[in-house]
């Protein structure tokens, strides 16, 4: 190696270390592939880097990055895999030189990049870019050829290069492949959800729910008001929530005021907004929520507990769209879609003239009552799964529900609704001892309560199930044992539905339409025994 070898070996190395480093750490492949062949121009002054990969079809090759060529001239380097120098490149899989671009007929120059260059000074040298499974594309250069320029050299250099590309290429391959698992598993994800938990982010199958779903859709696409009446903790916001975001304002402001959290001296403020010196205190000018919502939707939760003095104003809002700031006399125009809430009897604050009959009226536009968790007890179960998955995952637990704490659980009348099972459910995965949550972790106010009967399924006659189902109808015994009392009939008919279904308590509940507690307790208060298999 003569001295005059250093300064290139020397350029070669520090170009290959800037695009290892370069490589390791890229996420965007255009722009990495552009500043590779950027080092190579500005490191080793090769002239128009230019990287060709088979696209996905395979029927041709293109230009996938360069520098050195216009964006018109990328899009005209088309090639066949068998065409002109860049195919044979790539279907040989070997380097190929062509020492004067000009007395070469397998030079197609397809960009026209070379067009104008003086005859006789301009070089091609090409390699392939490789991967184990064959040829991916064509890495080129273009160099001004001398005495002092080495092909042997340049070609051993850009294989190095057109190395590491192919394994940057390969990387990207496998990370773009990953994701798009992922987006696959995360659409199939929600698929089951949706399937599993319907839709709207609403968690519940049963009839009830159904019909919420039904005027989500079809309210959602409408500009009319809507309101939601319902017992506190049914799900009222959520509701709100998904109509917002089925309607065409979904990508508008959504903005929730509670009516009954602020004072009444605040409240009018933070609906319509002040001006500054207003009042003591009001140092700046403020945004009301009707303004911050503007084009989107607002929520009134509560809204029964709005003052009647600004029940007024909310009506002119609620028509004209239109409101001045407190303070100010400049009329603000919006565009809000109003969405009310309130688990208060509105007809009844009406005849008691704490609410305006005409607000009423214009609120009472599209109205639905979301069903008690007591009136959709076939939903308990999911509501079970959905909030003790969350609850693990946001308490790092693996905690798991006993059958009899399922089975109290959906016999349970839920007062507090929704709102009051997913804190029940929190409570018992933060403090639960074990992984299984056993009956006597739960509170003693939900062991305590008395199991109501089923009105529907007196024991003189079943004819209804807990599922609503029609059961097998069960006379009442001959004449001949009417003196019998009423408990010793009752548990002939208990006895006989479980002989009938194999002495499995459930099938026997179910056909007489109790629930498992309820047909357990009558086991043991009848001191039904059971078969020895059983015991």
């Amino acid at each position: 190696m003569t001295k005059t070898d250093y300064p290139t070996e020397r350029l070669e190395l520090q170009a290959l270390y800037q695009i290892s480093q370069l490589i390791g750490s890229a996420l965007d492949i255009k722009k990495t592939l552009f500043e590779v062949l950027q080092i190579l121009h500005e490191t080793l002054r090769m002239e128009r880097a230019t990287l060709v990969l088979q696209e996905e079809n395979g029927e041709q090759l293109s230009i996938a990055a360069s520098y050195g060529l216009s964006k018109e001239e990328e899009k005209r380097g088309i090639y066949r895999p068998n065409e002109g120098v860049i195919g044979r490149i790539f279907q040989s899989g070997y380097p190929f030189v062509v020492p004067d671009i000009h007395s070469e007929p397998l030079f197609l120059n397809r960009t026209g990049a070379r067009a104008n260059l003086p005859k006789g000074e301009i070089s091609f040298i090409g390699v392939p870019v490789m991967l184990p499974e064959g040829p991916v594309g064509v890495l080129s250069v273009d160099r001004l050829f001398g005495p002092e320029i080495s092909f042997e050299e340049d070609i051993r250099f850009i294989t190095v290069v057109a190395m590491l590309v192919a394994q940057f290429l390969r990387l990207h391959k496998a990370v773009s492949h990953k994701q798009q698992v992922l987006v696959e598993e995360n659409l199939l994800l929600k698929k089951e959800l949706r399937s599993r938990y319907s839709q709207h982010n609403i968690i519940g199958q049963c009839k009830r729910i159904q019909d919420v779903y039904n005027y989500i859709d079809k309210v959602a696409p409408s500009r009319a008001t809507a309101l939601l009446l319902g017992e506190s903790g049914t799900g009222k916001e959520l509701v709100a929530r998904a109509i917002h975001q089925a309607s065409p304002r979904a990508d508008k402001p959504f903005i929730k005021i509670n009516c009954a959290a602020l004072p009444e001296n605040l409240l009018e403020s933070e609906l319509l907004g002040h001006e500054k010196g207003a009042f003591t205190g009001a140092a700046n000018l403020k945004k009301g929520r009707f303004e911050l919502a503007d084009g989107g939707t607002i929520f009134l939760d509560e809204v029964g507990d709005l003052p009647i003095a600004l029940q007024a104003k909310l009506l002119r809002v609620l028509q004209e769209q239109m409101f001045e700031r407190l303070g100010g006399t400049q009329t603000i125009t919006v565009n809000v879609r109003v969405i009310a809430a309130t688990n208060r009897s509105l007809e009844t604050c009406v005849e008691q003239g704490t609410f305006r009959a005409d607000l009423y009226y214009r609120l009472n536009v599209v109205p639905v009552i979301l069903p008690p968790l007591r009136d959709r007890k076939e939903d308990i179960p999911l509501l079970l799964d959905h909030f003790l998955q969350e609850s693990n995952r946001m308490n790092t637990r693996e905690a798991h529900l006993s059958s009899s704490v399922v089975q109290i659980l959906c016999a349970y009348s839920w007062p507090g609704n929704v709102r009051e099972l997913q804190n029940l459910i929190e409570r018992l995965v933060i403090m639960a001892d074990n992984e299984i949550i056993v009956t006597r972790e739960l509170p003693s106010y939900i062991t305590a309560e008395p199991e109501p009967e089923n009105p529907k399924a007196p024991f003189c006659r079943i004819g209804t199930s807990i599922a609503g189902e029609p059961a097998p109808t069960r006379e009442l015994p001959p004449e001949k044992d009417a003196h019998k009392s009423l408990q010793e009939m009752e548990k002939e008919v208990v006895v006989d539905a479980l002989r009938r279904h194999g002495w499995v308590q459930a099938r026997a509940a179910r056909e007489l339409g109790l629930t498992q507690r309820q047909m357990g307790y009558r086991i043991k208060k009848y001191g039904i025994a059971l078969p020895d298999f059983l015991r």
